[in-house]
């Protein structure tokens, strides 16, 4: 029988050989998907053009107040504070654009903004910490990896968020509602990185079993047999079991909300890359595969609000769930086999072309400062449809540098 140490040992030389297994694929793909110079000069115009319009956008925004939307016919710029879901993505596309121009305006308007939002390293009463805490205090970490400060606010985080699991039905509370449900949405798969980042900062394996756990429990009630995702799945928090499916934010509960297909997408394959685990890699494949074989992808590739919209091909197109789909097929393009890689590659090409174009990317000094137009929010409760989103302007910004690597 293996003592303790040596199940130790072995566990970190299993580590070691995949976490070597999967940097060679990275190399091989890397040498493999060549990204065109037009494309890469785009990109280039493209941030400098997001440093721009955050120069604008910061100078509209009221102290002690977070970006949400902007309506181009009033002029009108829609704030939040700092518990709403987006307040993180405002921190961390200053840094995303910072880190690719080095204008330090934007790093010093970051940190104005990072003290605002790390009050709420200590909420309990929402699951959004990591769009809200990773996707800020993260990426100023990238620019300041030494700031213990920082580093302290990700652990709270974590700690916050992992106060919302619960073990008895293996998933970590959306929403909070009456007491005989249990609100679980797809967009939680994203906040697991902060989770597996606590446990390599602090070595409290805690943060990586619910993470773990939640994405297994997902994986297994979350999708059709055609790999769509649900929005929401309702829980008996006493059993565990499924009381109910429904699309909230979608067209209909059977629907495939387009923006929920991008955070399962996106989520499976950060799963992947933190546990090296294929059954991740196989569902984040299983879902690319629904997105670019539905016959409702538009050749252009930014989707529709939802792929089951009836107003198709007249419904409106949604920029952010785009954002998030090139960024993800430009992670995940580099742990696959090389023909699926070159189609995800491919994918996130016309998707950022696409997004380059006058159709979507807002001309300096316009759009009140944001990146992109023509995002859809919450259709169904007719908020933020058809506007700018900071989420959309987040993803945009980090698929531009993803993109970027590859040259």
């Amino acid at each position: 029988m293996l003592t303790r140490c040596q199940n130790q040992l072995k566990g970190i030389l299993v580590t070691g050989i995949l976490g070597l297994a999967v940097s060679t694929g990275l190399a091989q793909h890397k040498n493999q998907l060549k990204p065109h110079a037009d494309l890469l000069q785009l990109a280039k115009a493209d941030v400098t053009d997001a440093d721009q319009q955050y120069h604008v956008l910061m100078k509209r925004l009221p102290a002690n107040r977070f970006p949400k939307t902007y309506y181009a016919a009033k002029d009108s710029l829609e704030t939040s504070n700092s518990g709403w879901w987006c307040s993180g993505f405002y921190p961390g596309t200053l840094l995303e654009i910072y880190g690719q121009t080095k204008d330090k305006a934007l790093l010093n308007e970051s940190a104005r903004i990072l003290k605002v939002l790390e009050r709420e390293q200590y909420n309990r009463d929402t699951h959004d910490l990591g769009f809200m805490m990773y996707c800020s205090f993260g990426n100023a970490l990238k620019v300041e990896p030494n700031n213990e400060e920082y580093k302290q606010v990700l652990i709270n985080s974590a700690r916050s968020l992992a106060t919302r699991f619960d073990p008895k039905v293996g998933v970590i509370k959306s929403w909070n509602s009456k007491k005989s449900d249990y609100l679980v949405i797809i967009d939680n798969m994203m906040n697991l990185e902060l989770l597996f980042w606590a446990t390599k900062a602090t070595g409290d394996s805690s943060f990586y079993k619910i993470a773990v756990t939640h994405a297994n429990t997902t994986m297994k009630n979350h999708f059709r047999p055609d790999y769509s995702s649900y929005h929401v799945v309702n829980y008996n928090p006493e059993t565990g079991a499924v009381q109910e499916r429904k699309t909230a934010q979608g067209y209909s509960n059977e629907s495939a909300w387009a923006r929920g297909q991008a955070w399962g997408l996106y989520g499976y394959t950060v799963m992947y890359r933190e546990t090296h685990d294929k059954k991740y890699l196989k569902q984040a494949q299983h879902i690319a595969s629904f997105i670019l074989h539905n016959p409702n992808l538009p050749a252009d590739k930014v989707p529709y609000w939802d792929y089951n919209a009836p107003n198709i091909p007249n419904a409106l197109r949604d920029a952010s769930a785009a954002a998030v789909m090139a960024s993800a097929f430009l992670e995940l393009c580099r742990y696959t086999d090389a023909a699926s890689a070159k189609t995800y590659f491919s994918a996130a090409e016309t998707i950022l072309r696409a997004l380059s174009s006058p159709k979507y990317l807002a001309k300096p000094g316009t759009n009140g400062g944001f990146v992109l137009l023509h995002s859809v929010g919450h259709m169904p409760n007719k908020t933020e449809i058809d506007v700018p989103l900071t989420y959309a302007d987040y993803y945009f910004v980090e698929a531009l540098e993803r993109y970027q690597s590859f040259k």
